[in-house]
């Protein structure tokens, strides 16, 4: 469960989950250009590109993903990427 401070963000692909936990803040590559979601972020569904997407973990190093594009959809406490 995500806290006040946090979003439940989970990263997957056909048939692997590449991240399922907290996160601070995620920085997209969004069709219209770079997005950072940050918990509590409006609800929000869009196509991402190719590039890179950057994870601040609490208390842990930041993970990067390498993706050839996909979809984000958010929701109160919780973002889902499908690549």
């Amino acid at each position: 469960m995500a806290s006040d401070k946090t979003l439940h963000l989970v990263i997957s692909s056909v048939g692997e989950n590449l991240y399922d936990g907290p996160a601070l803040s995620a920085t997209l590559p969004g069709s219209g250009g770079e997005m950072t979601i940050l918990p509590h972020h409006a609800p929000l569904i869009t196509t991402l590109k190719s590039g890179t997407i950057t994870v601040a973990i609490p208390n842990a190093d930041s993970k990067e993903f390498s993706i050839e594009g996909g979809v984000l959809e958010v929701s109160g406490t919780r973002a889902v990427v499908l690549v």
